[in-house]
């Protein structure tokens, strides 16, 4: 399913910094930093441990804090929500469309029109699967209700509006950086912010609290980012363009050779949107996904869940959070499946995989 595109570039990089002494959290950081936030388009970076801790110190310096809500989407890893309930703040969630399984912004819009609640603070919307969420339509209704918006990126890295990069639309972006990204520094995250002083907190937040070497006026963490880390990230951000391009080829011949299988949905792809495919993710339709799955093990091909649940559905979430709708969350969630789509496959191997699928109509 995910296969991390390590190259001598990075074992040189790594190497030397090693060699270097100065393997913890250093100039390299910075380094990284800068190119990534150019990248994206968005003025200030802060790298930290892993896509975790970036949410967490983003919601931190925009000042998320108890008693504020954050309106999010229930179909996403439990990490986008679980950064809400890090600083106390409670989250609320919307449900998503059906075809694109983001936020559902008509949803979102009606919810806040009808709320009159103060402590709405902001949204946490999560570009799912490598395509990005309507930023334009997000930010419009983000102003008109005075709400700042985060971006979760941590499957989106080159994901695009119009042209426009998802991470660069909020007041906030975050990145994860995970083997198994569209780009990895082996464990990371970074936060983009479009304000200094937001940033600054931010950053102090990921280093203790600290305002000189010992001097600390917050409660911080230790959520640093190394140089070897970092020194990885520049050269996968390099490659990155290639990287994506061949995850875009690898749906490309998905779509094609499985248009006609009336058992799998294809991604959709909105006009304008480019899609990066961290996932390629299906809809599986009148047949049991689990004979879908076993198809394609019997013939060593592997496949995955994302996500089986709906976030609602955690127990631990249920006095924690507020449900404004799940339905088809909890309905996608039943029925999606995530087919291999990284950049080590070639044509042949994605061939391989259809014929198998479309093998599903001629068993039944």
């Amino acid at each position: 399913m995910a296969q991390p595109q390590i190259g001598q570039e990075e074992i040189d990089a790594v190497v030397a910094v090693m060699k270097s002494g100065m393997i913890a959290s250093g100039t390299i950081v910075t380094d990284f930093e800068s190119a990534f936030s150019d990248y994206i388009g968005a003025p200030f970076a802060v790298a930290s441990s892993n896509g975790t801790t970036a949410l967490h110190a983003a919601l931190l310096g925009l000042g998320i804090s108890e008693g504020d809500k954050v309106l999010t989407t229930p179909f996403t890893f439990i990490a986008s929500s679980n950064s809400i309930l890090f600083n106390r703040a409670t989250p609320v969630f919307i449900d998503i469309d059906k075809d694109t399984f983001l936020l559902d912004l008509d949803r979102l819009e009606e919810y806040l029109e009808n709320a009159n609640d103060s402590s709405i603070k902001a949204i946490l919307v999560v570009h799912l699967f490598g395509l990005a969420c309507d930023m334009p339509r997000l930010m419009k209704i983000a102003e008109k209700y005075n709400l700042q918006v985060i971006e979760d990126c941590a499957q989106s890295h080159g994901a695009e509006i119009n042209g426009v990069k998802a991470g660069s639309f909020g007041d906030a972006a975050c990145f994860s950086f995970y083997p198994t990204k569209n780009m990895t520094t082996s464990e990371g995250g970074i936060s983009l912010f479009k304000d200094q002083a937001k940033a600054d907190l931010a950053r102090k937040y990921v280093n203790h609290g600290r305002v000189d070497q010992y001097k600390h006026d917050v409660l911080g963490y230790n959520y640093r980012m190394t140089n070897i880390c970092a020194a990885i990230g520049l050269e996968q951000l390099k490659k990155l363009p290639v990287m994506n391009a061949q995850r875009i080829s690898n749906a490309q011949v998905y779509n094609e050779l499985l248009a006609a299988n009336a058992y799998i949905k294809t991604p959709v792809l909105p006009s304008t949107f480019k899609h990066v495919y961290h996932q390629y993710t299906v809809v599986v339709e009148d047949i049991a996904r689990d004979e879908v799955q076993s198809l394609l093990k019997e013939n060593n091909i592997g496949s995955a869940v994302v996500y089986p649940y709906s976030m609602t559905e955690q127990e631990f979430y249920q006095d924690k959070s507020i449900n404004v709708g799940d339905e088809i969350s909890r309905e996608i969630s039943r029925k999606v499946l995530s087919l291999p789509v990284h950049p080590g496959l070639n044509q042949s191997d994605i061939e391989a995989v259809c014929r198998v699928l479309n093998s599903i109509g001629l068993s039944k």
